[in-house]
């Protein structure tokens, strides 16, 4: 998986995204999930799941693409199936903690 980090506004926001994927576009209807043009939103360290694990867990914001970086989140508690959108067959998902 590649994982980089953002920050904006005081928050950080984590991409993460399945190898395989980076460098491709997929699309379904309307939608289209373009990892070839914003390949560098998302093309940081190259880590495994157990470097990933922190990392989901500290950032304020996430960006997910994959089913493994999915299933990470997922098996943290940090997403459910039901916010998962899939474009072209690849999952994706975004989260965000808000402060109070």
């Amino acid at each position: 998986m590649y994982m980089k980090f953002h920050s904006c506004d005081g928050s950080t926001i984590l991409a993460l995204c399945d190898r395989e994927h980076l460098g491709k576009v997929f699309r379904e209807g309307e939608l289209r999930l373009d990892l070839k043009t914003y390949s560098s939103f998302y093309k940081g360290e190259l880590v495994t799941a157990e470097g990933a694990r922190r990392a989901l867990m500290d950032a304020d914001s996430l960006n997910l693409v994959g089913k493994r970086s999915i299933a990470l989140a997922a098996k943290l508690g940090l997403v459910s199936k039901a916010g998962v959108r899939t474009i072209g067959g690849v999952p994706h998902v975004q989260v965000y903690r808000i402060k109070v």
